[in-house]
């Protein structure tokens, strides 16, 4: 594919290539996606999936949704595919800066990413709300019913941002990453979830490159779109 051959061409001539991925960048590793046909948004539920995932339910009725949590957020058996592993061999040879990812299933740090910015936080850390401690995936999603502080008995939230919360802080890193950019390389997202989408509009270069199943909103501000599966794509380049 000619797209394949100029996005190789700039990942060959660039030292400064920032990596922007969604959903869709895990789903070859067999984790659900939100918004395609067969994704968490079009189950059925008790409640939608983003009020599931939402502070005040967490909040509200802690124990539903934990029941949803360790149903549908729990990462700990999947492993890399293809485009983790790309990504990783890209910032080992000093090309990637950084990865900003919507994901909040470890799978980049699990390839060996370094630089991994996570701007709706992840699934492996999690704390007590009264006290602090902190706590690793498996003691969360090993857990019966609501997590519990082993030292105070506090209920143990994960460092997930639920809807309704803020951003954390590394999203002005991002912020500054993708500004700095030379390549900006956006795959596996819808580009629909606001403040993460708007990310893309800070870029200011001319090597914007959208990769992704479905058109994007953000199709038009891009010099390279290709539309087809990441492993096709990330398949058919070299490090």
């Amino acid at each position: 594919m000619k797209e394949i051959e100029k996005l190789q061409k700039l990942i060959d001539e660039s030292d400064n290539i920032v990596f922007f991925g969604g959903a869709g960048v895990s789903t070859e590793s067999g984790i659900k996606d939100f918004r395609s046909a067969d994704g968490l948004y079009n189950m059925k539920f008790e409640y939608p999936a983003e009020v599931m995932l939402s502070s005040d339910m967490f909040y509200l009725r802690t124990d539903k949704f934990y029941e949803f949590y360790k149903e549908y957020m729990n990462s700990l058996k999947y492993k890399p595919n293809i485009t983790h592993n790309f990504l990783t061999k890209l910032e080992e040879k000093g090309k990637l800066k950084a990865i900003i990812t919507q994901n909040i299933d470890g799978l980049h740090q699990k390839a060996g990413s370094k630089n991994v910015l996570e701007v709706h936080g992840t699934t492996y850390t999690n704390h007590c709300l009264d006290c602090g401690e902190e706590y690793d995936a498996e003691y969360v999603f090993n857990s019966k019913g609501i997590p519990k502080c082993k030292k105070c008995g506090g209920t143990i939230k994960p460092d997930v941002v639920l809807y309704g919360e803020m951003l954390p802080d590394c999203f002005m890193d991002a912020r500054d990453y993708i500004k700095k950019a030379d390549v900006l390389i956006v795959a596996g997202t819808s580009l629909t979830v606001e403040p993460a989408a708007s990310l893309v509009r800070l870029y200011s270069g001319d090597k914007l490159v959208i990769i992704n199943k479905d058109k994007t909103p953000y199709d038009h501000y891009a010099n390279i779109v290709i539309n087809d599966s990441l492993k096709n794509v990330f398949g058919n380049l070299k490090v």
